[in-house]
């Protein structure tokens, strides 16, 4: 998925994040060194280096949450693994921060439980940074591999109605040709449009394999390919048509009516 906090497509916070990493994992690095060589430039050098971590780190988590929030698929494998990336670089960073007062001010010399916070900080970073890479690699989290002819990605936020229709406008479908499809966030709901070879369909954005999000993979002949895992969708009915998934996804009627386009109850299926 696309990252929502980028620099023309760029996502932000995989520029920013291996400055915290090669500063913070750097300082521990040069205190065990010079512990083992009694080295005092080496502690002052990894006290400038903890300081500028913990400031390269503040940033990087800005551009980190916002993805966190809006690019991440919610009730998925990927949020899960977000929630425990975020939680350990958030513990790295504390562990870090009381090891920066853990120093004598004289020769920045670490205290004995300093240099055991700072231990245990790296693991956590180490942690963190698999985890970081598994989104990326195996979830797709910041990748923009939109295929060909899918037109550019679109999302549009719109209120949520509890009752009858949900009014989607026009202008957000009308440029939709076929195998195209749309994302619509109507509260907790992330409902994706598409135009198929039969008209308009509206399925639920959430595989019912992972969690992975069906407005980020590709349409073809009404069949909707989840990019995470491969499994397989008829997009009117919601059927399995290819696994690892073995449950059908939602569906919704769509209707259209003085060129306005709207999306009706909920059909579960089953």
């Amino acid at each position: 998925m696309r990252s929502t906090a980028h620099i023309n497509g760029h996502p932000i916070h995989a520029m920013l994040a291996g400055f915290p990493f090669a500063y913070l994992i750097g300082s521990a690095c040069l205190d065990a060194w010079g512990r083992a060589r009694n080295q005092r430039t080496a502690f002052r050098a990894a006290q400038v280096m903890g300081a500028l971590g913990l400031g390269s780190a503040v940033v990087a988590a800005v551009p980190g949450v916002i993805d966190y929030l809006f690019t991440v698929p919610p009730r998925s494998s990927a949020k899960t693994r977000a929630t425990d990336h975020l939680i350990a670089n958030a513990s790295a960073l504390t562990l870090f921060a009381v090891a920066q007062g853990g120093r004598r001010s004289r020769d920045g010399r670490p205290s004995w439980w300093a240099m055991v916070a700072e231990a245990a900080g790296a693991g956590l970073m180490t942690i963190a940074g698999w985890l970081g890479g598994t989104l990326v690699v195996r979830n797709q989290i910041g990748v923009d591999h939109r295929y060909a002819n899918a037109g550019r990605s679109r999302t549009t936020n719109i209120r949520a109605v509890d009752s009858g229709p949900t009014d989607v406008g026009s202008e957000f479908v009308d440029d939709l040709g076929i195998d195209q499809m749309a994302l619509v966030v109507a509260g907790d709901e992330r409902i994706v449009v598409a135009r198929t070879e039969r008209g308009l369909a509206a399925f639920d954005d959430r595989c019912s394999h992972k969690g992975g999000p069906l407005s980020d993979g590709s349409l073809a002949c009404g069949l909707v390919q989840c990019p995470w895992h491969g499994s397989q969708f008829n997009v009117h009915t919601g059927d399995v048509k290819q696994g690892p998934a073995d449950r059908p996804i939602d569906t919704y009627t769509t209707r259209t009516a003085h060129d306005r386009v709207a999306i009706r109850a909920r059909h579960r299926s089953s």
